[in-house]
């Protein structure tokens, strides 16, 4: 996309493949183009940070690595994991892997979190911030897992689940619904209201 003229931020950079994420800033009415970061963005991680620590160091690699890339804009990374019990929910790996998360997260309030990071293109200049949804998912009867894995919805979800698909089986409690799907917009306006401001 073009960047349109009457828009009130510069041009921004998506460092993300997410369909989801790119829906979420399309239908908002945002400026943007897409530049996915490299695998190694994710890697390297030291395995003991809480969800917040590492979904903030995650987006900031995302658009740490896709800065480099850009020669102007504001680069926007992002990502999302769920928590319940103390247990950090990524992608399942496969459809087992979404069973088990399913498992552990039915009729428990849990959390989804994403970290955001907004890096201004030719500076160090960036911000990180972390969003934060409480939600709750109601007990699932085996055939309602068995169905909803066999529809492939869980594929590329953290916690296995998608909120914007519709389902009446979650509930958020407390937070940004778009958080859930993977971009938290009302972080992103507040955040790029401060870029604009400086």
């Amino acid at each position: 996309m073009s960047r349109d003229v009457n828009s009130p931020y510069p041009s921004l950079i998506l460092a993300s493949q997410s369909p989801r994420r790119r829906q979420l800033l399309a239908d908002a009415g945002y400026d943007f183009i897409v530049t996915p970061p490299s695998e190694s963005a994710e890697s390297g991680l030291r395995g003991d940070e809480s969800p917040e620590e590492m979904v903030s160091e995650l987006a900031r690699r995302k658009a740490f690595d896709v800065v480099g890339r850009v020669g102007h804009g504001i680069v926007v990374g992002c990502d999302t994991v769920a928590e319940c019990g103390g247990r950090i929910l990524g992608k399942p790996s496969d459809q087992e892997h979404a069973r088990w998360m399913l498992r552990w997260l039915e009729g428990n309030e849990h959390r989804v979190l994403s970290g955001l990071c907004l890096w201004r293109a030719g500076t160090s200049r960036y911000a990180v911030a972390v969003s934060v949804t409480r939600l709750v998912m109601e007990p699932l009867t085996d055939s309602r897992i068995e169905d909803y894995l066999a529809s492939g919805q869980w594929r590329g979800k953290a916690g296995a689940f998608g909120y914007q698909d519709g389902h009446d089986w979650l509930h958020v409690l407390e937070g940004s619904e778009s958080n859930v799907v993977g971009l938290p917009l009302e972080l992103l306006r507040e955040m790029l209201g401060m870029f604009d401001r400086e």
